[in-house]
């Protein structure tokens, strides 16, 4: 068994490290082609698993993948296609209000930055900020309910929500590696750190590391 690491920035190092080490390459898990449709794509993924939102996106983008074309579409259509993947009323109302107010305000484009992003419906922080570092490349760190969780189960954060969380994991990484980092967290939580049946002895980080009681 290894020896555990008990300083905070001692584990951010061996951290990092070991997600690198576990997944070099970090592909984005939701299908699309442009910021457009991965905008739509993150906002069709809050409650609902990456997998399945792939499996919805397909219908959609093939009726309309830009906003001219959905601006086009009844707002009722694009909720029976979308309805796999929860709150599709909130969500259907959310992209064909983002669409238009794109072709009024933005000439049809994604805006990049956080402030146009975050006036758009549906679109909060998190969404906003996997955009901008996705499509854009701008560093962020997008703390979802999963990557908010491992943090605290690392002793990373004592943050009690979302954004306290953003906050301690952004003093703790260097801003270069926030884009990669978030997805490798992500991708470790699912393959080795899930929230329930968790054996931290066989986990990779949790056993060097240490586990919070309870998490």
């Amino acid at each position: 068994m290894p020896d555990k690491i008990t300083r905070k920035a001692e584990k951010a190092v061996f951290i990092q490290q070991k997600l690198e080490e576990l997944y070099p390459s970090t592909p984005i898990p939701l299908d699309h082609k442009d910021p457009y449709t991965l905008l739509v794509a993150v906002l069709l993924s809050a409650q609902c698993t990456d997998a399945r939102v792939n499996t919805v996106t397909p219908a959609l983008f093939d009726l309309a993948d830009n906003p001219g074309d959905m601006v086009k579409v009844e707002v009722d259509q694009i909720r029976e296609i979308i309805k796999p993947c929860g709150l599709s009323p909130r969500k259907s109302k959310a992209i064909w209000g983002l669409s238009e107010i794109l072709l009024d305000k933005h000439d049809g484009e994604v805006p990049q930055s956080f402030e146009d992003l975050e006036a758009l419906p549906g679109v909060g922080h998190k969404t906003a900020s996997v955009v901008m570092s996705q499509a854009f490349g701008v560093p962020a760190f997008p703390v979802d309910t999963h990557i908010h969780r491992l943090a605290s189960r690392w002793k990373l954060t004592q943050g009690k929500n979302v954004v306290q969380t953003e906050r301690d994991l952004k003093k703790l990484f260097d801003k270069s590696v926030w884009n990669k980092l978030h997805l490798q967290i992500i991708f470790f939580g699912r393959e080795y750190c899930p929230a329930r049946g968790h054996d931290p002895l066989q986990c990779p980080i949790c056993q060097v590391v240490g586990c919070k009681k309870g998490m």
